[in-house]
């Protein structure tokens, strides 16, 4: 992953969780953001997301919550498609709100609480 924008872990792991910091759509060879549009922001997202998740000794299908910040709501159908490949089983709770702006610009970013075991 690349280095954090701010003062900041990527994650924690603490009690049999772990807790992501908002992951952005930063492509980790570059750490830019290379995709314009949402869709593309949001698979870079959830890709990040599944690294940083992995990296701690959990995965995506051990979410157990998850915060979607994003800047224009109406792109919530979209969201939902995609999540649908990503958590195609026993989604995770969510909350998904709209926010003025976003680190880099970046569209979307989305954080995370997973479990460690099975």
């Amino acid at each position: 992953m690349p280095r954090p924008v701010g003062p900041y872990s990527h994650a924690v792991v603490s009690n049999g969780f772990v807790f992501t910091s908002g992951q952005l759509p930063v492509v980790p060879e570059s750490s830019k953001i290379v995709a314009i549009d949402f869709e593309g922001q949001l698979r870079q997202v959830l890709d990040n997301l599944k690294t940083v998740l992995e990296s701690s000794g959990s995965d995506l299908s051990k979410v157990v919550k998850l915060t979607v910040f994003l800047i224009d709501l109406n792109n919530f159908t979209t969201l939902n498609q995609v999540f649908m490949e990503y958590f195609p089983k026993e989604p995770a709770s969510r909350s998904a709100v709209q926010v003025s702006r976003l680190p880099l610009n970046s569209l979307v970013e989305i954080e995370a609480i997973a479990t460690l075991e099975n």
